[in-house]
């Protein structure tokens, strides 16, 4: 995802299952600034506000506006558990990678379909792994492009400070970088590049319309190892129990697999990122 010059400024409010409940009993509040709600520090009182990349469909985007998606679901639980709202703050994607508005106080996590890396451990902690995603190879059907070996020679695009982009780089191309899936996608549809390298739930997504699914193809899915995590500031570990504690009951009532349908697709336990399991690193 490109480096945007500036913050964007405006805040779209999430939808939420936690309207009523900003207060609770035995939280401790402030003057208007940060409180401590089940041994959790938010940065506003009252909202945990989450920084993101818009748009990132299925994960998040705006729909009929409001700011919507799989990530957006999995993160009012945890708001829902500590009894406060969620808001999210559309910010550039390199600012998830350096933890910046983490450390300095605008947002209490990351959620923004990012996969868990050493490097970027290295600035934030990350959850416990929520999806395994697989990058695809796209096409357009009268490309005559069959597979990402036969790439070579073609105009590749790929979304900008993504692990896609890293892995295009990795195996010799240069691709064309966009600023967002959504102008990745685009940039295929209008003929300015050939193929573009993306997660695959992001592709699954866009598929669902009959038109693309017609025109575009899948022609490779490749296997990086990644995972999906959601980050805090570097030391927040009542956050990160927050959100692990969170994942692990959705998946053990079923929210996050009728949400893994809702927004995603098909159910595949073998996809779904093991909640309970201690993050690891992706290409």
């Amino acid at each position: 995802m490109n480096t945007v010059l500036g913050r964007r400024s405006r805040i779209l409010a999430a939808t939420t299952a936690t309207a009523g409940l900003l207060l609770m009993a035995g939280c401790s509040s402030g003057d208007g600034g940060g409180e401590t709600v089940k041994g959790v520090s938010i940065v506003k009182a009252g909202q945990l506000t989450t920084c993101t990349h818009l748009p990132y469909p299925p994960f998040q985007s705006e729909i009929d506006g409001k700011v919507q998606g799989f990530d957006v679901s999995l993160i009012d639980l945890v708001a829902k558990d500590l009894g406060v709202k969620q808001d999210i703050l559309d910010t550039p994607f390199e600012n998830f990678k350096t933890g910046a508005f983490l450390n300095s106080g605008e947002c209490d996590l990351a959620a923004a379909g990012m996969t868990i890396t050493d490097e970027r451990k290295k600035n934030v902690d990350f959850s416990d792994p929520y999806f395994d995603a697989t990058q695809a190879v796209l096409v357009d059907k009268k490309s005559g492009i069959g597979s990402f070996d036969a790439l070579k020679g073609k105009k590749l695009g790929a979304q900008a400070q993504t692990t896609g982009e890293e892995y295009a780089k990795s195996k010799g191309f240069d691709p064309v970088s966009f600023e967002s899936s959504d102008a990745v996608l685009n940039g295929l549809r209008t003929g300015q590049v050939q193929a573009v390298v993306i997660d695959y739930p992001v592709v699954q997504g866009w598929l669902k319309d009959k038109a693309n699914a017609n025109a575009f193809e899948v022609v490779d899915n490749l296997n990086t190892g990644e995972q999906y995590g959601f980050s805090v500031k570097k030391g927040n570990t009542e956050l990160v129990e927050a959100i692990n504690k969170a994942l692990k009951d959705a998946k053990a009532d079923g929210t996050y697999k009728k949400l893994y349908e809702q927004w995603i697709g098909p159910y595949d336990e073998s996809a779904a990122g093991a909640a309970s399991a201690s993050p690891s690193a992706a290409s």
